[in-house]
């Protein structure tokens, strides 16, 4: 499986901008990403000066955000919408655009929930828990968490 560096990773957002914004031909997934670039104008600038923001570090702990990950975050939801995956995720995620009327704000709540379940694997060990992040969402919704746990990958192992 392609396992991209941090500079890949980076320099495949740096080149789809200045695709973009040259009007060059996108690939598909540079439309993608092309348009979570364009829901996030308060990253342009670093987008533009790949110079100075390729190697930057964007630490938590002083309140920063790092770009790059915020963005392929998003990459990462829309990539689950369109599969389904974790299985009702897509359903959950309709409800949350009732609950926000506006894409963005329903895929934040969703990448609030990723971002708990990728921190809660690193915290306590393991691979992620499909548990923990569609109970964030129902959470986000007001709902009760699923009764029955669903199976992890982890878990086929066992």
């Amino acid at each position: 499986m392609f396992a991209p560096s941090r500079q890949d990773a980076r320099r495949f957002f740096f080149d789809t901008w200045k695709k973009q914004q040259a009007g060059h031909p996108l690939s598909d997934l540079e439309k993608l990403l092309a348009s979570v670039i364009a829901a996030h104008p308060e990253y342009h600038a670093i987008l533009d000066r790949p110079e100075q923001y390729g190697e930057r570090e964007w630490l938590p702990e002083q309140g920063e955000t790092n770009p790059f990950m915020h963005m392929s975050m998003h990459l990462a939801v829309e990539e689950q919408l369109s599969i389904d995956q974790p299985f009702g995720i897509r359903e959950l995620y309709q409800q949350l655009l009732i609950k926000h009327g506006n894409e963005h704000d329903a895929q934040h709540d969703v990448i609030d929930c990723l971002g708990e379940m990728i921190w809660q694997a690193q915290r306590y060990g393991g691979g992620p828990d499909v548990n923990v992040y569609l109970s964030c969402l129902r959470g986000k919704l007001g709902l009760d968490p699923e009764h029955e746990r669903r199976l992890n990958l982890k878990d086929m192992d066992d």
